[in-house]
C-alpha cells in the first residue's frame, strides 16, 4: 500500500514542478517588456510587488495569469479586473470508506478464515481564498486591493 502512494506523490511532485510559473518563465516569454524597465522596477516585479500605474504585462511579470478576469463598463470608461486567488486544502477528518477482505490460515482447521478489516481514509477540503484584485483602466493598475491581515 505504501509503495504506489509513494510512486503516486512523486509523480504528482514532478507534475507540479514540471509546470512552474516562475517569474523567470514569464519574463522569457515577456523580454521586451522586462527590458524596458529600469533595475528598481525589475526588482519590485521580481519580488512580486506591483504599483499603480503599472501596465497588465507588468502584473503579469509579477504575479502570473490571473484566476478570473472581469470587464466592467461605467461613466468612467472600461475596467478590467483581475482577480487572483489562492488555494489550500484543510484536512477534515477520517471518514471509513469500505471493507478489505483478510484471509488467516488456521492450522488447528487446516483451512482459511475470511474476516473484513474497516477501511480509512483522509478526506480534505479544498478553500480558495482571494489573494489580490487589480483593476485597470487604460491599460494600467488604478486599484490594487488585497484582504485585511487578521
Amino acid at each position: 500500500m505504501k509503495r504506489p502512494l509513494l510512486l503516486l506523490s512523486a509523480v504528482l511532485a514532478l507534475a507540479a514542478l514540471s509546470g512552474c510559473d516562475t517569474f523567470e518563465s514569464r519574463a522569457k516569454k515577456k523580454p521586451e517588456v522586462l527590458a524596458a524597465l529600469d533595475p528598481a522596477a525589475r526588482e519590485k516585479l521580481r519580488r512580486g510587488i506591483i504599483e499603480i500605474g503599472n501596465t497588465t504585462d507588468m502584473v503579469y511579470l509579477a504575479l502570473g495569469q490571473p484566476d478570473d478576469e472581469y470587464e466592467t463598463t461605467s461613466a468612467r470608461g472600461k475596467e478590467k479586473t483581475w482577480i487572483f486567488n489562492s488555494y489550500q486544502q484543510d484536512y477534515a477528518g477520517t471518514v471509513q470508506t469500505g471493507y478489505h477482505r483478510m484471509l488467516v490460515y488456521d492450522p488447528a482447521t487446516k483451512g482459511y478464515i475470511v474476516y473484513f478489516e474497516p477501511v480509512y481514509n483522509n478526506v480534505y477540503t479544498e478553500r480558495i481564498e482571494e489573494r489580490i484584485r487589480i483593476t485597470f483602466q487604460d491599460g494600467k493598475v488604478t486599484v490594487i486591493e488585497q484582504p485585511k491581515p487578521n
